[in-house]
């Protein structure tokens, strides 16, 4: 829900409404499970993508700087999204290694950028998505668990928060792990957990609102 929605629902100013979003968000993350992702005789899809306006639709038709995301999704089971400054295997390495278990399958596209690091897994797949391969091996290898959690995300960049200030992005990607991550639970169920995760996190609005300067 966006921030002017709950300025209309709750009758307060926007600030307000935006402040409460993001504290909420805050949460959220504090609601994310630890652990390593995957396991033996577990598949972990690591998949990128970019979020930003396309350059038609910007008043100055100039291209508007995308921001990365990079999703590990554990099949039948968690996603974890981060937003990373650069798209490169230094980086990505340091987040897959941290976040997913060795004994793991790791899957991917055929970036180069996950080539040596596939070897540090217990096996490594790859889809090449260049040649129009998508799904392979009797349905085995592909990344179309990551690219669902992708277009839900993109659903929302779309059609609910229209903009994401790269500042605030690794909230945004947090509300998102979340809800995919409890989509079996009730509603009040989720709440629970939401409630559970702000604890000890404090949030002000002063230095949220410096990071959006």
């Amino acid at each position: 829900m966006s921030a002017k929605q709950m300025e209309r629902m709750l009758g307060v100013t926007y600030k307000t409404a935006w402040f409460l979003c993001h504290r909420i968000r805050e949460a959220m993350d504090g609601a994310a499970p630890t652990g390593p992702l995957g396991g033996p005789n577990a598949v972990v899809e690591a998949d990128e993508t970019y979020v930003g306006g396309k350059a038609k639709n910007r008043a100055t038709r100039k291209p508007a700087a995308k921001k990365a995301v990079v999703a590990l999704v554990e099949r039948d089971g968690h996603v974890r999204s981060f937003h990373v400054a650069n798209v490169t295997a230094k980086d990505v390495r340091g987040l897959i290694v941290s976040h997913i278990d060795r004994a793991s399958h790791l899957m991917t596209d055929e970036a180069p950028i996950y080539t040596r690091l596939g070897r540090e897994f217990a096996g490594h797949s790859a889809v090449n998505h260049s040649a129009k391969e998508y799904v392979a091996t009797g349905g085995f290898k592909h990344s179309n668990t990551a690219e669902n959690f992708f277009s839900i995300f993109k659903r929302g960049v779309i059609g609910t928060y229209h903009h994401m200030s790269e500042a605030h992005l690794g909230r945004y990607t947090a509300e998102f792990d979340l809800r995919y991550n409890t989509r079996d639970m009730t509603d009040g169920e989720r709440a629970a957990i939401i409630l559970k995760g702000g604890e000890g996190r404090r949030l002000t609005y002063r230095r949220i609102d410096k990071l959006a300067a």
